[in-house]
């Protein structure tokens, strides 16, 4: 009826991920046309019917509704009308308005009266036409919980009101769980089925009810529940204290809350010894594979045993594909709780005794059985977690090498184990707070221990998320490789560790930018026997300096892309500068699906987010550039992922400088200054650098743009170990030669083309070959131009803009009228498509003194508001941005933002053009906005 569902605005936001629920119930009870109706909501048990029925009934005593509740009680189940009692007994007062033979009826049911039982048809009519009565002064609300359990007289009885409430002014909403029997007559009313809570808000209600567990706790917790919400809120409640934070300390399975075990433990306790047995077995294995079961089970119980937990809707099994499942997500927990230890470790061996294919699996039911140290069980479980770990399963890894350590009898194997634990944690799972914690558990285990490679480079992830710098986390894992040589890993190429070891000091020079820190790494490939990896190898040349090194590279590079890769992080790394991106973007998809699943490490899905935002960046994807940045941002915050988060500046800097939003993008660069600046990250600087580059271009602040080129590479050169410096080539040598330098401008298209980045991709060739044509002079700089151009693609489309921008530019000025506006169509076309407002603003301009209207680019008729036209006059008279925030009280910054504007709506690129366009605007019917 419209009373329970007529309130505007946002509809009942108390609850995490019921919105649409809530959304349907108000709109079914809302209906203007017709009142009075019945409503039936069903779910599986712990699914939050309770906490939805408490959410309606709250919003409609706010909206003036009289709710009337009922809750079902197993041991009044017996008692007629006992429910009746609870619903009616609120309206007493009201009775005496019914006839006598009606009120005399209702009073024997509900207790308060003496007399014969009175008729079901009687009772049932009295009391509709009770609810009828009252609710022409005031609508109710019937809520009635737990259905199953409510006595059968006053199901009958409310199902005979519920049938008859269309056109009056009162309203029936019931819950009932899944699978049970109930005396209630529920044909022809309408259900609404409670599913559990998908994944976002499963994280959502696990943040807000228990903020103290860590990310990968909450994240077993998740996995775990299923999205029951009373799993959810009640499964971290019966961990300890080292359970909550850290999610090496979990079991297998999951204890259950007192609440959780009465409410599923008495389900399996009646069940015969076969029955239980092979639920046991079931809920250890934890992979639905029913002929491993049975396997296990032989000669003790047999599949036809659980036939009655089947019949009890506790499993389903199907004969066709041999698999069992538990209906419920906890009820698998609810089995292993019921058991002893004897009986867990019986089952466990049974069930390592039957999966000798499966070593995995073997592994870690041999682990589970183990009563004591053995340290064959142990090398056979971190046998195990290097298989987890190739086919990309860090955090299953790190769970088998815990297990292993737990298990070894020597100090040495066990602070090793944990070392490598800690790393694979922080390096792939992102895990930063149990990477800590093992750390420090390998060291109280073996103070040697920290002089491990895994050690060493687990501590050197944890130092540069925090408040440590590069340098100190370079000369950790430096010492750490160099010292391990002796008496350790020989230098074997083949050593896992060092391998690992290595790729983490990749990142860690790369972060730092600096050519000093690349020269130990250098000495040691050249160490490695028989020679290093070829991933590592190629790692190293596209990665670190591939102005040099890059194109020699390539041959090698092509054939690990052609490769599978089911983790393409590093190969990511491999292929970023040598624009080799898209060949896996697939991977890269596909790695994000499964973090987003809660199936792939943090780390791995932060990762990929970087690399596809930087792809779809060339691409001219810039809103899912965009969006892979606001994801990654979110994904850094959850899992404290501090050290990644700049990367996301990045692309977020490099959308809004090349759309013109230049206050935002100084405001993102900023915040990467500000991480890298106390931590010696120069190569994150350095993004930053490029990002406020761009922007001073769009905007035609040339002088700054050129500070923020020269800041990243010295021009006449590609700095060694600046890969960025390639991108932003063209960009120096523009804003070179717009600030009247000139041969600084020639020397640094001379040194791009020499250097090895034409060699590298179509799309650095095509800027080194540009930045050529614009140093040299006159026609002359037309076949460079045209040799550019036949790089361009659509796969860069912002680029090849740029270039044509140039090229137009150019024709424009030699009066080759025709071909300038061709060049310049395409180019305004390509900007307007990406919103490049600056970028298309020039072309428009450029376009028009070509001699072609531009429909819809702003004419002199632009007008200019009382802030502008100050900005605009000053630095028509010659002034700089930082002279005229001076004189204006403003920023520098703030002065850019203004003139980017200007120059849109005057359609203009440029302060040389800036005084005539004034003149212009100030000519007699000119409108001015003051």
């Amino acid at each position: 009826m419209s009373d329970v569902g007529g309130t505007a605005g946002p509809a009942m936001p108390g609850l995490v991920g019921r919105g649409a629920d809530l959304a349907f119930i108000r709109s079914f009870f809302g209906n203007p046309v017709v009142t009075g109706a019945a409503l039936l909501l069903s779910g599986e048990a712990g699914v939050g019917k309770t906490a939805v029925l408490d959410e309606v009934a709250g919003a409609a005593e706010r909206d003036g509704v009289r709710v009337l509740r009922a809750q079902g009680v197993q041991f009044e189940a017996d008692i007629a009308y006992s429910g009746l009692n609870q619903l009616l007994l609120p309206l007493f007062a009201s009775f005496d308005a019914l006839e006598p033979v009606h009120r005399d009826a209702l009073r024997v049911a509900v207790g308060i009266g003496s007399g014969p039982a009175p008729d079901r048809l009687l009772t049932s009519t009295a009391a509709l036409l009770l609810l009828r009565q009252v609710s022409v002064d005031t609508p109710l609300l019937l809520v009635v919980d737990d259905l199953p359990w409510v006595d059968r007289a006053t199901t009958a009885v409310l199902g005979f009101v519920a049938r008859r409430l269309v056109g009056s002014h009162v309203d029936f909403l019931a819950a009932c769980r899944n699978g049970t029997d109930s005396f209630f007559e529920s044909s022809g009313l309408t259900e609404h089925r409670i599913e559990p809570l998908d994944s976002g808000a499963a994280a959502e209600l696990l943040r807000r009810r228990h903020p103290d567990v860590s990310p990968a706790v909450r994240r077993r917790v998740a996995a775990e529940a299923h999205g029951n919400p009373l799993a959810l809120v009640e499964l971290p409640a019966a961990l300890s204290g080292d359970q909550r934070t850290t999610s090496a300390a979990l079991p297998s399975v999951l204890p259950l809350t007192e609440r959780l075990q009465a409410l599923f433990a008495s389900r399996v306790a009646g069940l015969p010894s076969g029955a239980r047995e092979l639920l046991l077995l079931a809920a250890l294995d934890g992979t639905g594979d029913l002929a491993a079961v049975e396997a296990a089970a032989a000669g003790r119980a047999a599949v036809e045993d659980i036939t009655a937990a089947a019949g009890d809707r506790l499993v389903r099994i199907s004969p066709d594909t041999r698999r069992i499942s538990f209906r419920h997500p906890l009820m698998g927990s609810a089995v292993v709780e019921g058991s002893t230890t004897a009986e867990r470790r019986r089952a466990h061996q049974s069930l390592a005794d039957v999966l000798t294919d499966h070593p995995e699996r073997r592994a870690w039911h041999l682990g589970e059985a183990a009563a004591g140290p053995d340290e064959e069980v142990a090398g056979l479980l971190e046998h195990a977690a290097h298989l987890r770990l190739r086919r990309g399963d860090a955090l299953g890894a790190v769970a088998a090498l815990i297990r292993a350590a737990v298990l070894s009898p020597r100090p040495a194997p066990r602070a090793r184990r944990l070392a490598e634990a800690a790393y694979i944690g922080a390096e792939a799972g992102g895990e930063l707070d149990d990477a800590s914690r093992l750390l420090e558990d390998a060291r109280s285990v073996d103070p040697g221990s920290t002089q491990s490679l895994h050690a060493a480079a687990a501590s050197a992830f944890l130092l540069i998320n925090r408040d440590g710098d590069i340098g100190t986390a370079h000369r950790l894992l430096v010492g750490a490789i160099e010292s391990g040589a002796e008496g350790g890993h020989g230098w074997d190429a083949a050593d896992p560790a060092l391998s690992e070891a290595l790729h983490t000091l990749v990142l860690l020079c790369w972060y730092g930018g600096e050519a000093a820190l690349w020269q130990p790494l250098l000495e040691i490939l050249d160490r490695l026997v028989p020679r290093a990896p070829d991933l590592l190898r190629v790692s190293v040349e596209t990665f670190g300096d591939p102005a040099r090194t890059g194109p020699g590279a390539l041959p090698r590079l092509r054939e690990l892309l052609a490769e599978p890769h089911e983790d393409p992080s590093r190969l990511a790394r491999a292929s970023a500068y040598a624009d080799r991106l898209p060949e896996i973007r697939e991977a890269n998809l596909r790695l994000i699906e499964q973090g987003r699943a809660g199936t792939a490490p943090a780390r791995h899905h932060v990762g990929a987010l970087m690399h596809l935002g930087i792809d779809y960046y060339h691409l001219g994807r810039w809103d899912d550039a965009a969006r892979c940045a606001a994801e990654g941002h979110a994904l850094c915050e959850q899992y404290d992922l501090g050290f990644c988060t700049w990367y996301f500046d990045y692309v977020q800097a490099a959308v809004q400088a090349a759309r013109g939003e230049a206050e935002a993008a100084a405001q993102a660069a900023e915040r990467i200054v500000r991480w890298a600046a106390p931590r010696g990250a120069h190569g994150a600087r350095y993004f930053a650098l490029h990002a406020l580059g761009i922007a001073a271009l769009g905007s035609g602040d040339y002088e700054s743009a050129y500070r923020h080129g020269s800041a990243l590479t010295a021009p006449g050169t590609l700095a060694p170990f600046v890969p960025l410096a390639m991108w932003a080539a063209m960009d120096l040598v523009e804003a070179a030669l717009r600030t009247g330098r000139e041969e600084v401008a020639a020397a640094h298209a001379a040194a791009a083309d020499a250097s090895g980045m034409p060699g590298l991709s179509p799309r650095l060739r095509m800027l080194a070959r540009a930045s050529q044509a614009l140093t040299t002079p006159g026609e002359a700089g037309l076949p460079l131009f045209e040799e550019a151009l036949a790089h361009g693609s659509p796969r860069w489309p912002f680029d090849t803009a740029r270039v044509r921008l140039a090229h137009g530019e150019r024709l424009r000025r030699l009066r080759a009228g025709t071909e300038a506006r061709d060049e310049l169509t395409r180019a305004l076309a390509a900007f307007q498509h990406l919103g490049a407002a600056p970028w298309a603003a020039r072309a428009a301009s450029e376009l028009r003194a070509a001699g072609q209207a531009v429909p819809g680019a702003t004419d002199a008729t632009a007008v200019l508001t009382a802030r502008e036209r100050p900005i605009a006059q000053l630095a028509a008279s010659g002034l700089t941005n930082k002279q005229i925030a001076d004189r204006l009280f403003l920023s520098h910054r703030t002065i850019g933002t203004h003139l980017y504007q200007i120059y849109r709506k005057l359609g203009i690129s440029s302060r040389a053009a800036l005084r005539d366009a004034l003149n212009t605007l100030d000519a007699p019917g000119t409108r001015r906005e003051d």
